[in-house]
């Protein structure tokens, strides 16, 4: 069986017994690979290592000194 016909009986027997769909397959893959990435990142620094990527960038924009005019 494939992910598809898995996806559309469990949408089938859901809708039957009255329950809430399941999300589409696919439908948070991105979400999960950011979420994974910035916990490995979160890791990273809690053992000392230096940060990249989002959180680091995100973290040098609070911390850069605003320039005065």
């Amino acid at each position: 069986m494939s992910i598809t016909q898995q996806y559309a009986l469990d949408a089938y027997r859901a809708r039957q017994h009255g329950e809430p769909v399941v999300p589409a397959p696919g439908a948070h893959d991105w979400q999960v690979m950011r979420e994974l990435r910035d916990y490995q990142q979160f890791r990273a620094v809690v053992a000392g290592r230096p940060a990249h990527g989002r959180l680091r960038q995100a973290l040098a924009r609070r911390l850069r000194p605003r320039p005065t005019c």
